[in-house]
């Protein structure tokens, strides 16, 4: 039985479904950050339904392909818990090459169909479109989600890393539920043009990196070793002079944390959390440990005082080093 945690409700109308206020990113469980880790994986993810974290966040791209098959195997006999997301669009092949970015109908019905026998279910509860593909007008990629929607495939659909255009434009076709999109202390960038417009149409917000890839806890202290992503050119905030500045910002979290009774992370969870009753952060992990304490920054209750001292703390602008060493796929 999973203990009891507060919901959120992403999107309104017929596009509004609830959620664990805080959600669970499955992918590191099976690639990117260090050696993958499937009996960890299962573990973290079966404590996280036991403490009602039963929003799952995984992608048919994570692995490739296997992190789904991890979730759909750990929510086995527990589906009614679960409220399930995944994603289509970043293309990749078994040997685990980028293929590029795919919006193109017949992928969007194809990639569906896969995903659903790797997770062993009959439906996504809400299923995102990865990346904003250049060559295909989004309201093409869109009409084929609806039709995923109308057949019972899918309850609900998102967009990721879209802009304020592109989003208008998918919810001109259909109801988006939930723009997923990264967002913490160090990635505020969001807040200029694309909040305002996921406010006005009603959109939830969920941000991906809501601890800034581990940064923000207060356990990295120096260079990822090789084998973690975060250690190559493609996160540059975690590269050499960069790393020690953003980690002197990491070190006024603490500080505020500390009075706080606190863990950095926690602070800077409960900072996005915060944010609006809208917004539902799906931090990452694989250890049962971690899962827990980021389950505690939903004990941390933010003044406005106290959220005037972390935006002094970090200001907008202090972060060193782009959040992605190459942008090209972001729609911006």
């Amino acid at each position: 039985m999973s203990e009891q945690i507060p919901t959120r409700v992403l999107g309104t109308g017929d596009a509004a479904l609830t959620v664990s206020t805080l959600g669970l990113g499955c992918m590191g469980m099976s690639e990117f950050y260090g050696t993958p880790d499937h009996a960890g994986g299962l573990a973290t993810i079966h404590r996280a339904l036991d403490l009602g974290v039963t929003f799952l966040d995984t992608a048919d791209m994570d692995g490739p392909f296997i992190n789904e098959k991890l979730v759909g195997e750990a929510i086995r006999g527990r589906r009614d818990e679960v409220q399930l997301a995944t994603k289509f669009g970043n293309q990749r092949g078994d040997d685990g090459a980028r293929l590029g970015v795919n919006g193109r109908p017949e992928c969007v019905h194809s990639a569906c169909d896969a995903s659903l026998q790797r997770l062993g279910v009959d439906h996504i509860d809400l299923y995102y479109q990865h990346r904003v593909d250049f060559t295909v007008p989004i309201e093409e990629t869109i009409g084929a989600m609806k039709e995923l929607v109308e057949a019972g495939k899918v309850r609900f659909i998102g967009l990721s890393e879209a802009s304020p255009e592109t989003i208008r434009r998918a919810y001109a076709v259909h109801p988006i539920t939930a723009l997923q999109t990264e967002y913490s202390l160090f990635t505020r960038d969001l807040e200029d043009e694309i909040l305002p417009v996921l406010r006005e149409l009603g959109i939830g917000l969920v941000p991906y990196s809501p601890l800034g890839r581990g940064l923000l806890t207060g356990s990295i202290t120096e260079e990822p070793p090789a084998g973690d992503s975060r250690a190559t050119a493609y996160f540059p905030r975690f590269q050499g002079e960069a790393l020690e500045a953003n980690l002197k910002l990491v070190d006024a979290i603490r500080g505020l944390a500390d009075a706080h009774g606190c863990t950095p992370g926690q602070l800077a969870l409960a900072w996005v959390l915060a944010q609006g009753d809208d917004v539902v952060p799906i931090p990452g992990t694989r250890r049962v440990t971690y899962l827990e304490e980021n389950v505690g920054a939903l004990q941390v209750r933010l003044s406005a005082a106290d959220l005037r001292a972390l935006a002094d703390a970090v200001p907008r602008g202090a972060v060193v080093g782009d959040r992605y060493g190459d942008l090209s796929t972001i729609d911006r």
